[in-house]
């Protein structure tokens, strides 16, 4: 089987360009603010870091002791259904990416999980508080009576 190759469509602008070099990939403010307030907390965690060395995919926030994955969404780059919106120019190639991010979170989830790891997904727009809050009841659950967490 012959392997599409993609290109990446010429930016429609100087200013698109340069929104587009301006991304990052790991430390943005909502992962910063959500790693602040667990350290706040009191639990210590691995970032941007590949949860199964076979898996060829990076957690944004990882607890490896408790085998919690956390990956944190942008709204745009994975098709937030609130707020996820398609670039007016090259939408097919942008649909498509989007298309093939969101194949690729569902796979990761799903290997994840069958290697024995709890998935929490918060998109980019949650409150950080909310989503610390959402990590702390999972960790709570899955191990306070083995560990005795005080969170």
């Amino acid at each position: 089987m012959s392997k599409t190759i993609r290109k990446n469509p010429v930016p429609s602008s100087e200013a698109a360009l340069h929104r587009m070099q301006a991304v990052k990939h790991r430390d943005t403010a909502p992962e910063k603010a959500i790693r602040s307030a667990i350290h706040k907390r009191g639990l210590r965690y691995r970032i941007d870091t590949k949860p199964i060395k076979e898996l060829n995919r990076r957690a944004d926030i990882l607890f490896r002791k408790f085998k919690v994955a956390i990956f944190i969404d942008g709204c745009f780059w994975h098709g937030c259904p609130k707020h996820g919106t398609i670039a007016n120019m090259n939408a097919d190639f942008w649909k498509e990416k989007i298309r093939r991010n969101q194949e690729r979170d569902l796979d990761t989830t799903n290997k994840l999980i069958s290697a024995g790891w709890v998935v929490i997904r918060i998109w980019e727009h949650e409150d950080s508080e909310n989503a610390t809050e959402k990590i702390l009841k999972v960790i709570k659950k899955r191990y306070s009576s083995k560990l005795n967490l005080n969170l």
